[in-house]
Parts: C-alpha cells; structure tokens; sequence
C-alpha cells in the first residue's frame, strides 16, 4: 500500500511557504538617475543582479536534483509532497530566467537596430 501525504498538512506547508515568501519580499528601491556623479562601482549592479539570479535557479534545481535522489533511493526521511514542491521550484525558477533572457536577447537586437 502506498502511503499518502495528509491533504491538510500539505495545505499548511504550502500555506506556511507562502506567507514566509510573502514576507521575504522586500520592495526594490529605484536609482536616482539625477544624481550627479553616479560611479562605475554602482553601474555593476545589473550584472550581479542577473549573477545572483543565475546562481538561484541553479540552487533550486541542484535541491530538486538532491531530494528527487534521495526520494528514490527510499530515503524515509524525503517525503514525495517536499520533492514535488522543490521540483516545481526549479521549474517556476527556470522559466522565468528563461523569459528574462528572451526579453534582454529582444532589448539588444532592438538597440543594434537602432540607426547611428
């Protein structure tokens, strides 16, 4: 017989999840394109933006990789409902960097197009 996971406990996990994101976001200050002065140091922060975003996507598939491993080799301490939440993760993860990538790949060929 295959064991089940409680309906209700999962609602809770994804419930507490939910909420611990909610209260994780933090709101995006805007640059002050008017201050003079603005140094090569701060010009960087894209790319360490999208460095970070990178590395993130690259961690929650390594833990989805890690947990769907341990899940098959029978490891009781992995349940199936943690594999498929963390697996999802991943995916919500790499589709979003996919559609960021797409849109910066659209920016630049719109700029290279732009007459001189």
């Amino acid at each position: 017989m295959i064991d089940r996971a409680d309906i209700n406990s999962l609602l809770s996990q994804m419930r507490t999840m939910r909420t611990d994101m909610q209260q994780g976001v933090a709101p995006v200050a805007r640059p002050d394109f008017n201050t003079p002065g603005i140094s090569k140091t701060e010009s960087t922060g894209f790319a360490d933006l999208l460095k970070n975003a990178v590395d993130n996507v690259n961690a929650h598939q390594s833990e989805a990789s890690k947990l769907r491993t341990a899940y098959e080799q029978g490891d009781p301490s992995v349940d199936l409902s943690e594999v498929m939440i963390q697996a999802q993760k991943a995916s919500v993860s790499f589709q979003a960097m996919t559609q960021v990538r797409n849109r910066l790949v659209s920016a630049y060929e719109d700029v290279m197009k732009m007459p001189i």
